[in-house]
């Protein structure tokens, strides 16, 4: 994993494959030399509405597909390509992604709360579906600029830079979060920086909200139900873990499931993988 400064003030990452991490969301092999994934941080004016923007640049050789799996957060994201710019809702399994032939993708990851004022309606409705950017007003004229600047090189830096200030410049006009918005933000944010929290439960009494209130607010920003939210930072932090080895029992008590099977037919079901074939994948990747 390569680190370089932009120019800019921000530094990026670019995962061209050599790096040994799979990541915490992000299910990649790393012997795939295929793809590279540059990821930027929002400039700090923005970081009210935006979590990171990701631009993955591929070039798989002819007649071959290579299949790109991630396990999503509770969030929207922006993906703008040569052949479609979309609001995408929250996966409730992990996204997979078959890349071919040469192409790129312009990224961003939302905020919770931003999704819901660009869509304008509760993110719920948006949940393991996509609006065309057409219909979203603040953002719609933004494809063909964006796509004009990417397709001479989407591997430049200054292009990423040239996008990301295109898109930063409209966020504004969403206003800063507020009231259940802000709530939104901090509940993802509980969920995933505190181990303590495994149970809906849980959750609520760190914030002292109502069974109904919690389900509102997860409907109205987050497009997914409490339990999915918690079950989804739980098998993110396995997919690390599994990177280090380790016992599965050991691993599936630590996360707060009351057996290794429980966990087992989770990670499967959200990846595709059993725990174990994951973790093979990750000590190849070595």
């Amino acid at each position: 994993m390569n680190k370089t400064d932009t120019g800019s003030g921000r530094e990026h990452v670019l995962d061209d494959g050599s790096t040994r991490e799979i990541g915490r969301g992000y299910l990649r092999d790393a012997h795939d030399r295929s793809f590279a994934m540059y990821r930027y941080p929002p400039s700090p004016g923005c970081r009210q509405w935006l979590r990171v923007f990701w631009i993955p640049v591929w070039n798989v050789p002819p007649g071959e597909v290579r299949e790109q799996r991630i396990l999503t957060y509770p969030v929207c994201l922006l993906s703008i390509t040569a052949s479609y710019a979309r609001l995408l809702g929250p996966r409730t399994t992990a996204a997979r992604m078959p890349l071919s032939g040469a192409g790129w993708a312009f990224g961003v990851m939302l905020r919770p709360s931003a999704g819901r004022p660009l869509l304008q309606a509760d993110i719920g409705s948006l949940t393991d579906k996509h609006a065309d950017l057409a219909g979203v007003r603040l953002l719609a004229d933004l494809v063909p600029a964006v796509r004009g600047i990417m397709e001479t090189d989407p591997t430049s830096a200054g292009a990423h830079a040239a996008g990301r200030q295109l898109l930063e410049e409209r966020l504004p006009a969403l206003g800063n979060p507020s009231g259940e918005a802000a709530l939104a933000d901090a509940l993802v944010g509980r969920v995933e920086e505190d181990p303590r929290i495994t149970t809906v439960a849980a959750l609520r009494a760190a914030f002292d909200l109502h069974e109904r209130t919690l389900q509102r607010i997860c409907t109205r920003f987050l497009g997914v139900s409490p339990r999915w939210m918690i079950r989804q930072r739980r098998l993110q932090e396995a997919g690390a873990q599994l990177r280090s080895g380790g016992s599965l029992s050991e691993l599936a008590a630590g996360l707060g499931y009351a057996d290794q099977a429980h966990f087992s037919r989770d990670f499967r079901a959200a990846t595709g993988w059993t725990p174990g074939a994951f973790a093979a994948l990750a000590r190849d990747s070595r």
